[in-house]
């Protein structure tokens, strides 16, 4: 390679923290899932200059802001999680009816995606406060990115229900739709919940994405039945994400369709043989819910 055609090497670029005074309003912060770097320039303005700071976490958020030299200036950060939410928010709110500036963030990732906080941005909203977002990292949208899974269509379900009956219900439900589908899931869950989708769809190209960000980072790809074969399900560790490509619709005969509803109708309501049907064969809810109708109003048509 000639000199004028040569790379120049990397070099440490100079970059600041604002410190204008904020707008009044709740910021909602995203901080990053597992490499500390891939914070926002905007999300460190907002730490360093809110005039309160709350967090799933005060922990966490406290060394987040140590790492990046944010002071906290006396400051206190208020906790606000699940367990003490409706004790915490009536301090928010006072504050932002005084016209303070109240940044909030989750452990990891965006705020409000699959862990608490909607309440607050919704009562704030509800109360006239102006609500901000500080976008950056996503466990789910970056699980989305590489898994080299179509991403013209995606539903985040958040956490699968822990038993193994509402699970596989769970399961069906979301397997059925037309979409990329991202769910989080323990990894002593994982090997089980792939077990289950193989009793749907063994097929379903899946993808198993953990620790992404960190130094462990791994993503593992195929269908339901390879992965739920792989030894390295039954050891996981670390945050996982898991993706479902979407399936390709099950052919079913009107005559087995009828025999599931016929068989539920005599002891259930037509909504919930409907409901339960369309579950079991991954159809259209609304679909089987007029099949049911007709099947109910012949049954009645025949009794009279």
């Amino acid at each position: 390679m000639s000199e004028k055609n040569q790379i120049e090497p990397a070099r440490r670029l100079q970059a600041h923290i604002q410190s204008d005074r904020l707008e009044a309003g709740l910021y909602l912060v995203a901080t990053p899932i597992g490499a500390a770097r891939d914070i926002t320039l905007r999300a460190l303005d907002v730490l360093n200059c809110a005039d309160m700071l709350a967090a799933e976490d005060t922990r966490v958020m406290r060394h987040l802001m140590d790492i990046h030299g944010v002071p906290l200036r006396g400051r206190r950060i208020l906790s606000y999680h699940d367990h003490n939410a409706d004790r915490a928010r009536p301090a928010l709110m006072q504050a932002l009816k005084e016209g303070a500036s109240v940044a909030y963030a989750s452990d990891a990732g965006t705020p409000l995606v699959a862990d608490p906080g909607y309440r607050l941005a919704r009562d704030a909203a509800e109360e006239g406060a102006r609500v901000h977002v500080v976008p950056g990292p996503s466990a789910a949208l970056a699980a989305l990115s590489l898994s080299g899974l179509p991403s013209d269509r995606f539903l985040f379900a958040g956490f699968p229900p822990a038993t193994k009956g509402a699970r596989t219900t769970w399961l069906r439900q979301w397997a059925s739709l037309d979409a990329t589908v991202i769910l989080f899931e323990s990894p002593r869950r994982v090997n089980q919940t792939l077990k289950q989708l193989c009793e749907i769809d063994p097929d379903r190209v899946t993808v198993v994405a953990r620790e992404l960000t960190k130094k462990f980072e791994e993503v593992i790809r195929g269908t339901a039945r390879e992965l739920a074969d792989d030894p390295r399900m039954a050891s996981l560790k670390g945050e996982v994400v898991m993706l479902l490509d979407r399936g390709t619709t099950a052919e079913v005969k009107p005559v087995d369709l009828n025999e599931a509803l016929t068989s539920r109708l005599g002891r259930m309501t037509v909504k919930d043989a409907a409901r339960e049907v369309a579950n079991e064969l991954g159809l259209a809810r609304r679909d089987v819910y007029q099949t049911a109708l007709e099947l109910a109003r012949e049954a009645q048509d025949r009794d009279e």
